[in-house]
């Protein structure tokens, strides 16, 4: 590559990575306050992880297509479409809302809202490879996993005091801007782009398509499904835990105020936003094989929120609530970061967004499982909620132990394409 090229190509990852400063930041306070708008507006932790799981199943469904569309149809359009079309919808809940039950409305936006990020998210895996390289790579990863735990951060404590102070009309009406201004972005974009031939019907190419994808996963990259079942088992105990459980002792447990659980939102997103700063800087020292301990880091995060929930925990059980947080998030970005480098470093460029969606797409199915078990276990445990985080830190642990032997063939696996490619 020329170093004109070159030059383009990093102007064109940093329009990426503008656009999902702008797209994310909208997306994240209105992750963070529709949910909430729901649990104020019912009270009940059953319902609100029974929709937290119900928006969850158009997200694994269209990222499967948005891999799809990630391979065969030019990056830039898809995001472009995307984000255009989550404005518009923002704009037309703003004007409907009213209308629905808080139920109903906040069920069938938030599907379309996740649906939305599920296809959104392939398009941008699948164009780092398209821009960057080896080490490169790794730190474009590291940064665009940044910039989304940085908007994790902020998001949730804007939208905290916004709808603290006025509801969720300003909410939606700052999220359609975002996603709005980052569309008109991406429309300057230049990505590669080779259109693959297609001798079938839309629907037949797609699942041959998916069907590629799979077989390559288990033929050639065995230790990829390995992880993909410890994403799915941390899903279903940890990630669900943390969704459901948070809101549910900081509202519920703790009585703390909207704006005290956007900072503890706010918590999740500097963890986050610190692990993916030390993937980057840590890019040359860290091995795959040594990721179980973020991991297994997430266990006594976990014992964080147990202690929390104890009788007379108030102020304290606050803090402890933002320790663990903190901790959590942090060990699983500087995890998913390294994670992700690795498959895209494994997998031929024809492949990137296909395989990138199935293993989310795996990963993401049991979520909504254990948003729905947790909202449940947590509506009947009552004040004796510690029992249901008790349970995801020994989880945490044990998980932890299987994926040490599966990082540490996909390490070997990942050598090996090295050796390969030089």
């Amino acid at each position: 590559m020329t170093a004109p090229q070159n030059t383009l190509r990093q102007r064109d990852f940093i329009i990426v990575l503008a656009g999902q400063i702008i797209s994310l930041f909208g997306n994240a306070i209105l992750r963070f306050a529709l949910p909430l708008y729901l649990l104020r507006e019912t009270g009940s932790a059953a319902l609100y992880g029974g929709v937290s799981a119900l928006s969850f199943l158009p997200m694994i469904a269209l990222s499967l297509v948005g891999g799809v569309l990630a391979d065969r149809v030019n990056k830039r359009n898809v995001m472009v479409a995307l984000d255009f079309g989550v404005a518009l919808l923002c704009a037309l809940f703003l004007l409907w809302m009213d209308r629905f039950s808080a139920a109903a409305a906040t069920a069938v936006f938030l599907m379309l809202l996740y649906g939305a990020s599920g296809a959104y998210q392939p398009a941008v895996q699948a164009s780092m490879p398209a821009l960057l390289r080896d080490e490169a790579l790794l730190r474009a990863n590291a940064a665009v996993n940044m910039v989304g735990t940085l908007d994790d951060l902020v998001g949730p404590v804007i939208g905290g005091v916004l709808f603290g102070l006025w509801g969720l009309r300003p909410i939606l009406a700052v999220s359609a801007a975002c996603f709005a201004a980052s569309a008109a972005m991406e429309l300057f974009l230049r990505i590669p782009y080779q259109k693959q031939p297609r001798a079938r019907g839309v629907f037949a190419t797609a699942r041959l398509d998916l069907a590629q994808s799979w077989r390559f996963m288990r033929r050639d990259r065995p230790a990829l499904l390995q992880v993909t079942v410890v994403l799915a088992l941390f899903n279903l105990t940890l990630s669900a835990a943390l969704v459901v459980g948070v809101p549910v002792i900081a509202v519920n447990l703790l009585g703390l105020s909207d704006q005290a659980l956007g900072v503890i939102q706010g918590a999740m997103g500097l963890g986050g936003l610190c692990g993916g700063l030390a993937a980057g800087v840590w890019a040359k020292r860290l091995c795959l094989r040594h990721g179980f301990y973020a991991l297994l880091a997430c266990a006594p995060a976990m014992l964080c929120l147990t202690v929390a929930t104890l009788p007379g925990m108030s102020g304290a059980g606050y803090v402890l609530v933002l320790a663990g947080c903190f901790l959590a998030m942090a060990a699983a970005s500087l995890f998913t970061v390294h994670m992700s480098a690795a498959v895209q470093r494994q997998t031929p460029a024809h492949l990137v967004g296909k395989v990138m969606s199935v293993i989310l797409s795996v990963a993401m199915c049991t979520q909504p499982l254990g948003q729905a078990l947790y909202g449940a276990l947590f509506e009947a445990l009552g004040a004796r909620a510690c029992l249901a985080t008790l349970f995801s830190a020994v989880a945490a642990a044990l998980i932890s132990l299987y994926a040490r032997r599966a990082l540490k063939r996909l390490e070997q696996e990942n050598a090996t394409v090295f050796v390969e490619n030089a």
